[in-house]
């Protein structure tokens, strides 16, 4: 077996155990115990336990990519590509068969306090992502689908929030009414700059 597809299965593996255990849960160890590998092989892909958390990062924005983005870009651009996006967003990892919640979501509290290179990647992805949101609200405006004053950074903060709350509401507290409050909250947050009146998105 090619060295690069042993390592495209260790990441898919290593992948599904950060979504449920965290990036400080996730060791050689285990994926070696999980993967069938010793320990010494996964040296050969994964020299540290950071070097692990970053590839493992990067391993996510592959399939978050995948799932969410790229079926979004299909959409019109403005508002509907920017809907499409968040929908998309809420809940992603489980639409992608991870079976914990959103790698990022809880590297963020993970690593808030650290400092080194993992926590700089982060940083580093949480920022283009924004950036990326921040760019479809643009283009909503540019599109009069959006008000002209609207405040782009204002949106994006405000649909973090919205994330991150779903997030917290469905994995950690189990509401059932995670989905269907996140679409109360994105939907006020449109009717409140949107140029016409939008349908509820549906998530």
């Amino acid at each position: 077996m090619a060295a690069q597809t042993t390592k495209d299965l260790l990441l898919d593996t290593g992948l599904r155990l950060l979504s449920v255990e965290g990036l400080s849960g996730v060791t050689l160890g285990m994926l070696a115990r999980e993967s069938g590998l010793s320990k010494s092989g996964l040296f050969a892909h994964f020299n540290s336990k950071a070097r692990l958390q970053l590839d493992l990062l990067g391993r996510m924005v592959v399939v978050a990519r995948k799932h969410v983005v790229e079926p979004a870009l299909a959409e019109p651009e403005g508002l509907p590509r920017l809907l499409a996006l968040v929908e998309r967003w809420l809940g992603w990892s489980a639409r992608a068969g991870l079976p914990g919640g959103c790698p990022v979501a809880a590297a963020l509290f993970e690593l808030d306090d650290l400092e080194g290179e993992v926590r700089a990647y982060g940083v580093q992805l949480e920022q283009q992502w924004r950036g990326m949101l921040d760019a479809l609200v643009r283009r909503a405006v540019e599109l009069r689908h959006l008000r002209s004053e609207t405040d782009a950074a204002q949106i994006v903060w405000e649909l973090c929030g919205i994330y991150l709350t779903h997030h917290a509401s469905a994995r950690f507290l189990r509401d059932p009414a995670a989905d269907s409050r996140a679409r109360t909250a994105l939907a006020a947050l449109v009717e409140r700059h949107a140029t016409q009146p939008q349908e509820r998105p549906v998530l």
